[in-house]
């Protein structure tokens, strides 16, 4: 073999190379669901967002705006959609905000663990009586006493936090309830404009 005929050969470009291709990439197979999911949750996110530059007069009393995102999810997509809109809003907003596995994470992370199961519960009350105010509310009172428990269990483990279980419980009432309010009145404004809709393209069919 000649020496230019050995160097084609050894060449990175030949085709006989065993370097993988630089320019490969990996392929996602993505559903509607993936997409409008991803989209909720960014919308979630933004409210966290937005939140976090409210000034509170007490650390971890917050309206919980992202809540308003799941409980809409949650009515009308499930309870595992709402799940996932949670939890990726909890870990989205903590790398956004540099505060991934610092303790704030693990607080945000627990609340929104022990909202999801108050939420999976709740979905179980009759809906003739109980809808999305009910299901904020105990949304709320279960996010605030899994930050509780964390907190007494990891961060401060003094009694003396229990003092301010009744500030934290008026918060979680306070909030759910208007969280509550908002989403039904955005899935009753929902409601209205399909309907409006269908009768509008019922009509244009006759």
């Amino acid at each position: 073999m000649r020496n230019e005929d050995r160097v084609k050969a050894d060449s990175p470009n030949s085709g006989n190379s065993s370097i993988p291709n630089p320019q490969s990439s990996i392929l996602l197979n993505t559903t509607a669901e993936d997409h409008r999911l991803a989209r909720l949750a960014a919308v979630a996110l933004g409210l966290t967002v937005l939140e976090a530059a409210i000034p509170s007069p007490l650390p971890g009393v917050k309206p919980g705006l992202a809540n308003i995102v799941v409980l809409i999810v949650l009515a009308r997509f499930g309870w595992r959609a709402a799940a996932w809109v949670s939890l990726l809003r909890v870990v989205a907003g903590s790398l956004l905000m540099g505060s991934f596995l610092a303790p704030g994470f693990f607080l945000s992370l627990s609340g929104a663990l022990c909202s999801l199961a108050a939420l999976a519960l709740s979905m179980h009350l009759p809906r003739r009586w109980f809808g999305a105010v009910t299901h904020s509310v105990l949304a709320a009172f279960a996010h605030i006493s899994g930050q509780m428990l964390v907190v007494y269990l990891w961060l401060i483990p003094h009694a003396g936090i229990a003092y301010l279980l009744p500030i934290f419980g008026a918060a979680a009432l306070v909030f759910g309830t208007v969280n509550g309010i908002i989403a039904m009145k955005f899935m009753e404004e929902e409601k209205t404009t399909h309907h409006r809709d269908t009768e509008t393209q019922r009509n244009a069919k006759t």
